[in-house]
């Protein structure tokens, strides 16, 4: 008994050479995927060029080339405010202006901060949190990440207090802030005067200490951080210091626009 599959006509009397295999599309999709990976691994290796693409200390992180971007600006700092102070000297030597000429530049040297300033002075600490914090007192939420860190507008809150106050001078960290000065932060670092701090923040003012002290207090910005101080362990430090000297500014001044104040 013959099979309809097995002979393609009745009536034949010779055998007929079997059907020729057949491309099937799953034989093309394979080959397909072998060929595109093929070809991804060509290109990895390429570009890895033998090495290993995850662990290549080459591929500096954004925050290493932020950090070496900071320590080159102190450095340029350093070298201006030295050819600053050649300058100085090279000027007084030379002899051109009266002695009152040269009270009065001393003077305004001293208002725009780019002077040293001695006196008494309170230095302010602020922390981020545990990074574990829990909230310590009854009624008050768990704490978002976002509450256990310092904020732009906390370090804001305390250099305008103490400008309240009547302090002579800031520095913020090693630098003396002057009247261009912004103080901003990008994620949970500090970003002035084209260098970067991480925390503990330190804000040394010069003035009277008692009345600085008492603009903190009074402060209505720095009434609210006391609560997260108090509910989620920010770090809060208040410290009177003695005599310091608080460096003058030695960097370039990014003042493009002026109006005279009314």
């Amino acid at each position: 008994m013959s099979n309809s599959a097995d002979s393609p006509g009745t009536g034949s009397t010779g055998s007929s050479p079997a059907p020729g295999p057949r491309f099937r599309p799953v034989r093309i999709l394979t080959a397909a995927v072998f060929a595109l990976a093929g070809l991804i691994f060509f290109t990895s290796f390429d570009t890895a060029k033998g090495t290993d693409i995850r662990r290549d200390d080459s591929l500096l992180k954004l925050s290493d080339l932020i950090q070496q971007r900071s320590r080159k600006n102190k450095e340029l700092d350093e070298s201006n405010a030295a050819l600053r102070d050649s300058v100085e000297s090279l000027a007084k030597s030379d002899g051109g202006s009266t002695r009152a000429q040269d009270e009065k530049l001393t003077g305004l040297e001293k208002s725009a901060g780019t002077r040293p300033l001695t006196g008494q002075a309170i230095t302010v600490t602020l922390n981020d949190a545990p990074p574990n914090a829990t909230a310590k007192l009854p009624g008050y939420p768990e704490p978002q990440p976002d509450y256990l860190v310092i904020h732009q507008q906390d370090l804001q809150a305390v250099v305008n207090a103490l400008w309240q106050g009547g302090a002579k001078g800031i520095k913020v960290m090693d630098q003396r802030l002057i009247s261009t000065s912004a103080v901003r932060c990008v994620g949970n670092t500090l970003i002035l005067q084209g260098r970067v701090y991480s925390p503990p923040y330190k804000i040394t003012a010069v003035g009277d200490p008692g009345r600085l002290q008492r603009a903190l207090a009074a402060s209505k910005a720095i009434q609210t951080y006391m609560v997260y101080v108090n509910v989620y362990g920010l770090g809060w430090k208040v410290t009177e210091d003695g005599t310091v000297t608080l460096p003058g500014y030695s960097g370039t001044v990014d003042l493009h626009y002026a109006e005279p104040a009314k």
